[in-house]
């Protein structure tokens, strides 16, 4: 199976790299269209700010590439927000692969959200024996509103997508990496079941 790490220059990579490794197979950084368009899996990271991000992927093409791909692609935190239609984030236009615009937190709540949170409503394999309430790792200050796209939600002040779904396309705000065995299980059921 070839595993491949979108590379933009935007990206937790060494922590998800390693993470595959822990699950038995190896992956592949890397920004090569072709590349990508040949994986089997594509693992769309994101650590960092949306405008800037979204300019590094309009510089090299890959906002073309990406929603076109036909395998599973996973997209990660910023990842899983640019594949929105929008953020309030500089004021940023999305890969439109979900039909959201991504907000931020309100001044209620401490921003940025850090540490471990609850998911629930759990639905697709990408779950399978995760139990509802299982805990993962977040980082973030902007969310996706719950939607029909909503395949598992979160709360922090208000209720919102923890992941979301459309076809071949699955986004996860946290960071599965990071995420202990749950986490591990996540990454091994879209490698293995999706």
């Amino acid at each position: 199976m070839k595993i491949v790490i979108i590379d933009y220059g935007a990206g937790n990579i060494q922590s998800i790299i390693f993470a595959i490794k822990r699950l038995g197979y190896d992956a592949v950084l890397s920004h090569n269209v072709k590349e990508i368009q040949e994986a089997d899996k594509v693992i769309f990271p994101g650590v960092g700010e949306a405008s800037s991000a979204m300019a590094k992927l309009r510089a090299s093409g890959l906002d073309v590439v990406i929603p076109k791909l036909k395998q599973p692609v996973l997209g990660i935190c910023l990842g899983m927000q640019l594949m929105c239609r929008s953020s309030e984030e500089g004021n940023t236009e999305g890969l439109g692969i979900f039909d959201l615009d991504v907000k931020k937190f309100s001044n209620q709540v401490k921003v940025p959200q850090i540490g471990w949170n609850q998911i629930t409503n759990l639905k697709t394999d990408l779950f399978n024996g995760i139990p509802e309430k299982s805990y993962i790792y977040l980082v973030h200050s902007f969310y996706a509103p719950l939607d029909t796209e909503t395949i598992a939600s979160a709360e922090y002040g208000l209720k919102y997508s923890a992941a979301l779904q459309k076809d071949n396309f699955y986004g996860v705000q946290f960071h599965p990496e990071k995420s202990s065995e749950a986490g591990s299980t996540i990454l091994n059921n879209f490698l293995t079941v999706i």
